[in-house]
């Protein structure tokens, strides 16, 4: 599996299958220091419908279209905030199978899950989670929540960097503290993508590629 982090919450995944899918593309300009998205991409999954996330018509098709078995793929309804939707409204969790391969993409999740909710995430092989808090989750919660659902690789997406995100998130600094000393192990990659995921369990860090 290929895992490019494109920037905030947007990821292009090629599974080994040959599927690509693009997650959350945001609209061009929304997102402070990044760039445009511009990917193809088979699939096309947003989470919710703010313009930092929901930029469908920006994904283009791939030069060679996937042929194969149809991807597996499930949400879970969720929500933005931690009172039901009332402050930004609901969120998709969405999980994507192909092959024997597994993602899952928590969205802009600002509430608690319940133990179902939790148990059709387990174990999954990427779990990209928001760690920046104010819109989302922030990063105790978010480890927290890795705790529970125990995936193989973990990527922080939705967090500050020194050139780009919302002012008002936090960085990853401390979620990576947190793994770290809960035993976790950390790869810092320095780069924008992995062609294939660790073989150890792993937090995995990723740099945005559309940096301006």
């Amino acid at each position: 599996m290929k895992v490019t982090f494109i920037g905030h919450a947007c990821f292009l995944i090629k599974f080994s299958t040959g599927l690509s899918v693009c997650f959350d593309p945001y609209v061009h300009g929304y997102v402070p220091g990044l760039s445009d998205c511009n990917v193809a991409a088979d699939e096309v999954f947003c989470s919710h419908e703010h313009e930092d996330h929901n930029d469908r018509a920006s994904v283009g098709s791939p030069d060679v279209p996937y042929s194969g078995p149809a991807p597996e793929v499930e949400f879970i309804a969720s929500y933005h905030d931690e009172v039901q939707g009332a402050k930004r409204g609901p969120n998709n969790i969405t999980i994507v199978r192909s092959g024997s391969e597994s993602v899952v993409h928590m969205g802009d999740i600002g509430c608690e899950l319940t133990d179902d909710q939790i148990g059709k995430l387990k174990g999954c092989d990427l779990l990209l989670i928001p760690v920046g808090g104010f819109f989302t989750i922030g990063c105790k919660e978010a480890f927290d929540l890795c705790q529970k659902i125990d995936p193989k690789v973990v990527v922080p997406m939705h967090y500050r960097g020194e050139t780009f995100g919302y002012d008002v998130i936090s960085g990853r600094e401390e979620f990576v503290e947190l793994v770290k000393n809960a035993g976790g192990r950390a790869i810092v990659n320095g780069g924008n993508s992995v062609d294939t995921l660790p073989e150890e369990k792993s937090l995995l860090l990723l740099e945005p590629l559309r940096i301006l």
